[in-house]
């Protein structure tokens, strides 16, 4: 079964570009300007542009949805490092340097709109 995560992005065909030739996501729908879905395996990305259908509309309160913020979908690479120096020949833009924890290597990158993505190597397991 999908899951579906929706990011809000400034611009809907530079998403698409970045999402489709950047990490491997296929175009699904893409039935107006301001909205696609597309996927990679399991996952389904919802891009909305502010303004746009439904999850694009502002708060009761007036606060419009914006890109940019701390969560996030994540990413498993076979070889971080690899994948990093492909991403930056393209100019995808990164928030931090690859830091390594107990599970693992990982690095945020954005989409054109500021949005991250986390990027991870798991560690090698032991028993």
């Amino acid at each position: 079964m999908p899951v579906s995560v929706r990011y809000i992005v400034n611009d809907v065909d530079a998403a698409i570009a970045f999402y489709t030739e950047a990490l491997g996501f296929k175009v699904d729908m893409h039935p107006a300007p301001g909205f696609a879905m597309l996927s990679r395996g399991e996952l389904r990305m919802l891009l909305n542009k502010p303004g746009a259908g439904g999850a694009g509309q502002a708060m009761p309160d007036g606060k419009n949805p914006a890109p940019g913020g701390w969560n996030r979908i994540q990413i498993e690479m076979s070889d971080l490092a690899a994948s990093v120096e492909r991403l930056q020949a393209r100019g995808v833009r990164f928030r931090n340097q690859i830091v390594e924890g107990n599970g693992g290597k990982q690095i945020l990158a954005e989409d054109p709109s500021g949005n991250p993505i986390e990027l991870f190597e798991p560690g090698r397991r032991t028993r």
